[in-house]
């Protein structure tokens, strides 16, 4: 038995549900941070393995160019090339980051919005609702 039902003490049904919607969300606001933490940790530890493999590549095979005798000197024009590649690849990949981010500040403020909106829109029903019922309410 439930600590109402012993003492006689009941409850209405949107009491339980709104203590119960409470108690859910409370739950999953205290994982959020929890969460965040572990795929922020996810992403550094995968962005250090990569760095890692590419680094032990690169430096594998210079040791077998070198030890085979592989020329492996590269013309001017071509480390031109190269290194304006990758400066093209990190804009690129800058801009990127910058229409995600503010693809999420977006949808943040958008979410905000709705929610100012439904309070509003909630607000507005309890209003029409109390002037109905004062309306059809008979007065004794």
């Amino acid at each position: 038995m439930s600590k109402n039902e012993t003492t006689g003490n009941t409850k209405d049904i949107f009491s339980v549900c709104h203590e119960n919607v409470e108690q859910l969300f409370n739950g999953i606001k205290q994982s959020v941070p929890q969460y965040h933490q572990s795929i922020t940790n996810v992403q550094q530890e995968y962005l250090q393995a990569y760095e890692n493999i590419v680094d032990s590549t690169i430096t594998l095979q210079k040791q077998y160019a070198k030890k085979a005798g592989v020329a492996t000197n590269v013309p001017e024009a071509t480390l031109k090339v190269i290194r304006d590649t990758t400066e093209e690849f990190v804009k690129a990949a800058s801009i990127q980051n910058q229409v995600v981010l503010a693809t999420i500040d977006a949808t943040q403020q958008n979410i905000k919005t709705f929610n100012d909106n439904a309070k509003s829109f909630a607000d507005l029903n309890r209003n029409i609702l109390q002037s109905w019922i004062t309306a059809f309410t008979t007065k004794n």
